[in-house]
């Protein structure tokens, strides 16, 4: 009798999967310029420096403070801004599925795995200040945050630039 119900909440378990990525990817699509207007204001060249250091570590590793670390980000508010234009990116990458459907996917997949980096390390990050548990391991959180948002917005301009060039430099401007 168990294993007949571990199989049936199994085969539930992957009907449920399939269908939630079915109705993800069926979605219509917001237009490119609301997505574009929406993508909120990030200090880039500091967020950039930050994760260069996690993604490229040198002789001085530790270099940057913890406190540095969260001000770089811009704190809860550039959390919160890098969560939502993390979602604004992948659906930006799900435009250019239309014109190329091979490396658009492609991309895009590799965004939503940078985009459940993102969402773990932020979640860590709030987890840590709220318990104080894990306050020592938050900034390693923040560097993988930075570093995640920064591979998806250097995939999406790369995607474009290969895909859509005309549309580059505004999406550029924005991210």
């Amino acid at each position: 009798m168990i294993p007949v119900a571990i199989l049936g909440f199994g085969v539930l378990a992957l009907g449920c999967y399939y269908a939630y990525f079915a109705f993800r990817e069926g979605r219509q699509l917001r237009p490119w310029s609301a997505l574009v207007a929406g993508i909120q204001p990030l200090d880039m060249p500091q967020m950039e420096r930050l994760a260069m250091s996690y993604l490229n570590p040198g002789k001085d590793q530790l270099g940057i403070e913890p406190a540095e670390m969260w001000a770089l980000i811009g704190g809860y508010e550039g959390l919160n801004r890098m969560r939502g234009n993390a979602e604004a990116m992948l659906e930006l990458a799900r435009h250019v599925q239309r014109w190329n459907p091979t490396e658009g996917r492609v991309v895009a997949e590799m965004m939503r795995r940078d985009a459940v980096r993102l969402r773990t390390a932020t979640r860590k990050i709030e987890m840590a200040t709220l318990t104080q548990r894990y306050a020592a391991l938050a900034p390693f959180s923040v560097q993988e945050a930075s570093a995640a948002y920064y591979l998806m917005r250097q995939r999406l301009l790369a995607l474009y630039e290969s895909n859509h060039a005309g549309l580059r430099p505004q999406l550029a401007s924005v991210l």
